[in-house]
């Protein structure tokens, strides 16, 4: 008798999932990552099925997840927000993977508390339904790219947040991100060795400290950032690097500048502590 007929065959460590949306995926993607997250020691190939609109298209996406689920011998995980019931039937119909129908779980009981049915329109979480919500978006983008690495003082009282540290902490990604993402007017500004020198702010920064949050980073990361962009140059040393964020930390100690280190945190994490920190749309009411 084989010995081996009653062992439980081992679990794949790499799975295959698929964001299928009837609009761009976005939503099915972020929140997917989300969840996928809390599970370690897994690697997932993952593959983007946006503007699965129509019910041809369904099928056809549904067939493909169909063949590579026999390529990989087991079958894809699928994060669905089609939303349109015709769409979904006849997704659900042809695919065979293990699908996780992310808008379904939220609409259905949302329809009985607010007693209103939802409207199942297709790609309707990402059309310009708030056009004042939009243009303050574009603004803020606007303004955050004008405002890049102190690029122009003018205009920095309008600014709702002001991002400063050494160059290459991580400054400009977020900014971007919290205009993008939040339509928040964030300007940035590089502390330099010439302000280290002379014990204070950027003068420019004088009358905006309440707005102002900073980035600090590990020196040895820093000095691998810049010696991608700037490798074997002064700029880049480990010692350098270590004067800078030392000097800046303590040029924010100094002046009561809240501040994070960047060097093992997301942009996400990153920009939803300073909004809290600076009490941007959180309710006044919470506290932590």
């Amino acid at each position: 008798m084989n010995s081996n007929v009653n062992e439980t065959p081992e679990k794949p460590t790499q799975r295959t999932v698929f964001f299928v949306s009837d609009a761009t995926a976005i939503t099915a993607e972020t929140l997917a990552n989300a969840v996928l997250a809390q599970f370690h020691g897994l690697k997932y190939l993952r593959y983007r099925m946006p503007f699965v609109n129509t019910e041809e298209k369904a099928k056809a996406a549904a067939l493909r997840i169909n063949e590579v689920g026999k390529e990989n011998g087991v079958r894809p995980i699928v994060f669905s927000t089609l939303v349109a019931g015709s769409l979904a039937s006849t997704f659900n119909e042809y695919c065979n993977a293990f699908v996780i129908e992310l808008f379904r779980s939220f609409v259905g009981p949302l329809e009985r508390e607010l007693g209103v049915p939802s409207d199942h329109s297709v790609g309707k979480s990402h059309e310009i339904g708030d056009q004042e919500r939009y243009n303050r978006r574009i603004d803020a983008i606007n303004y955050t790219l004008a405002h890049d690495d102190g690029q122009t003082n003018k205009g920095l009282e309008d600014a709702d947040v002001v991002l400063v540290g050494v160059s290459r902490s991580g400054k400009t990604p977020t900014s971007l991100y919290l205009a993008m993402q939040y339509g928040i007017k964030a300007a940035n500004y590089p502390l330099i060795p010439e302000d280290f020198e002379r014990g204070e702010l950027p003068p420019a920064l004088e009358n905006c400290k309440d707005k102002i949050f900073g980035l600090s980073i590990s020196p040895k990361r820093l000095s691998e950032i810049r010696g991608e962009r700037r490798p074997n140059s002064k700029y880049a040393s480990i010692e350098n690097c270590e004067y800078e964020v030392e000097e800046a930390q303590r040029m924010m100690d100094r002046e009561g500048i809240k501040y994070l280190s960047s060097t093992s945190k997301s942009i996400e994490e990153i920009s939803a502590t300073i909004l809290l920190e600076l009490k941007i749309n959180i309710d006044p009411h919470m506290s932590m």
